[in-house]
């Protein structure tokens, strides 16, 4: 059955990806169009979090920003599926990195990289990177349940000589390559909600105390890796730029978590400049505690 599936999804998605880009957000606008105004996916959890996030804001504004928000995840999601056939120019093109220098800086302490980030802006496209850095780069991402997906995701990552570990893979890779002397640098996105009985830590995140996945920073310090947070912004539509910026070179001489905070506050900056750009999809304040002050 999940072949039949994927034989049935693929050509669809294959199609899609080669779609000049002026038809392709065309396509992206009508999806948009079903997916807020007649199936409403998601729509309130959605609002319940920018309300949650942002509530100095007007219900006006934050409905503008809702609206916002669809349009982009529409685009975001389809992007994904242009992964499969664009070409390395043309994302080059779309996604551009404006201080490299800075990852390079770090690359030459010769020590692996924890690199964190946010589910912000488009995630997707930052395994261009690939194409620029010379230690070897791993995704960390939950695999599919299908596995003829599974498959394709992995094969179009490999095509941005990146490699792909699942969660439960992440942890023996790093330490296989530690061991082996194999400097890796590895993407965490580690802005979402953990179950809230496995967190070791909790801390202030848009106005409200939640549960904080803390692996990028602890994996960092027991392999002793450097930490940088790569800040995705959205110039206009189907263009991004990422820009560097490091948390620490000395991990172990670091308080525990303050690593951590120190990514979320980040995040918050990314989120309050344009957050229409967040993925509000996600139950992220599920299991907040008291509001800050």
């Amino acid at each position: 059955m999940q072949l039949l599936v994927y034989i049935l999804i693929y050509p669809i998605l294959w199609i899609i990806s080669i779609l000049p880009f002026p038809i392709f957000y065309l396509f992206s606008d009508f999806i948009c169009f079903l997916t807020y105004n007649i199936i409403g996916y998601r729509k309130k959890v959605v609002r319940a979090n920018i309300k949650l996030a942002l509530p100095h804001l007007s219900d006006k504004e934050r409905l503008a920003i809702e609206k916002k928000f669809y349009s982009h995840m529409c685009d975001m999601f389809l992007e994904m599926i242009k992964t499969i056939t664009i070409s390395q120019k043309e994302i080059e093109k779309h996604f551009t990195f404006s201080n490299m220098e800075v990852y390079y800086e770090l690359e030459k302490k010769n020590k692996s990289i924890a690199l964190m980030c946010a589910h912000y802006a488009s995630y997707e496209w930052v395994i261009s990177m690939n194409y620029y850095i010379h230690c070897k780069g791993f995704g960390i991402y939950k695999k599919l349940s299908n596995p003829y997906f599974d498959k394709l995701v992995k094969r179009i990552r490999s095509k941005f000589k990146a490699e792909l570990i699942t969660t439960k893979q992440t942890i023996p890779t790093i330490a296989e390559n530690h061991k082996n002397n194999v400097l890796g640098i590895y993407g965490f996105a580690s802005d979402q909600s953990p179950k809230a009985n496995a967190a070791y830590h909790w801390a202030p995140f848009m106005g409200h105390i939640v549960p904080v996945h803390t692996g990028a920073e602890m994996l960092a310090k027991r392999f002793d890796m450097n930490v940088i947070f790569l800040k995705v912004k959205k110039v206009k539509r189907g263009y991004y730029e990422a820009s560097f910026e490091i948390l620490s070179e000395d991990v172990k001489s670091v308080p525990n978590y303050e690593i951590t905070d120190k990514f979320l506050k980040l995040v918050e900056e990314q989120i309050y400049e344009a957050p229409e750009f967040y993925l509000w999809t996600h139950k992220r304040w599920k299991h907040k505690k008291e509001k800050t002050q």
